[in-house]
């Protein structure tokens, strides 16, 4: 069976223009064209068109799906990915509704609202007793601040950046890429990148190396961080990377 280009575009909820720019630029490709220059699509390229649009919500560029779907050559393992990652999100979006429908129900009762229902699902701060804990309240005031001073653009860039470094780590995981190969060092630059980006993350290389090391053990100890990566797999993948880049570069 296959599609009109019309018909995938309503169905996509995208337009005709954008699925000719994917074939123009080999991302997406007709899976048939007519004698009067019509595009059809199949099965097959309705998958990758899912695939495509997964990855744009997750902020990558066109040419950066390219890279990851050439990687990804099993649709149905790439889309288990992103299916772990959806869900994840869901979760967090689901609980963000409620609470927000509880303030709502609150405020028109005329009841006293419950402080400590109204902000579940606002994530950024969910691990501040681990922090205090492990590096300290000044490392947590700083990475709070600095967290509070980003606008709504920067706050949505961060968190792509964030999803995009999950969703690396889980494709990787998924793949079996050892924690030592050249791609997972790769991650594991980046994921240090990340860390030492936020105010507040030790920066000296002795100290850097433990809290490295001390946030994989955690990923992997804690199910609320392997969420993060698909799962125990990803987290022990992550561990092992950081740990060999600690090793090796630290």
């Amino acid at each position: 069976m296959e599609w009109s280009i019309q018909e995938v575009a309503r169905l996509a909820g995208t337009t005709s223009r954008t699925l000719r720019h994917y074939d123009d630029i080999g991302l997406l490709a007709p899976s048939s064209v007519g004698s009067n220059g019509y595009r059809r699509y199949d099965e097959a390229a309705l998958v990758r068109l899912q695939r495509i649009l997964l990855l744009r919500q997750l902020g990558l560029g066109l040419s950066d799906i390219a890279d990851v779907l050439a990687r990804q050559a099993d649709e149905q393992q790439a889309l288990e990915t992103h299916l772990a990652l959806l869900r994840q999100e869901q979760g967090r979006l689901m609980r963000q509704i409620a609470a927000v429908a509880s303030t709502i129900e609150a405020l028109r009762g005329g009841e006293q609202l419950m402080a400590q229902d109204m902000f579940d699902g606002f994530d950024h701060t969910q691990y501040e007793s681990e922090v205090v804990e492990r590096w300290g309240s000044d490392a947590y005031a700083q990475s709070d601040t600095w967290w509070r001073g980003l606008d709504a653009d920067e706050r949505a860039q961060w968190q792509r950046e964030t999803s995009r470094l999950g969703a690396d780590w889980t494709d990787a995981a998924t793949r079996g890429i050892p924690p030592a190969s050249d791609e997972a060092q790769q991650l594991a630059a980046r994921h240090i990148a990340w860390l030492t980006g936020v105010p507040g993350a030790p920066t000296a290389p002795d100290q850097l190396k433990g809290y490295v090391t001390g946030l994989g053990e955690m990923y992997v100890a804690d199910a609320r961080f392997a969420a993060n990566y698909g799962g125990q797999p990803g987290a022990e993948l992550v561990r092992d990377a950081l740990r060999v880049y600690a090793q090796r570069t630290l």
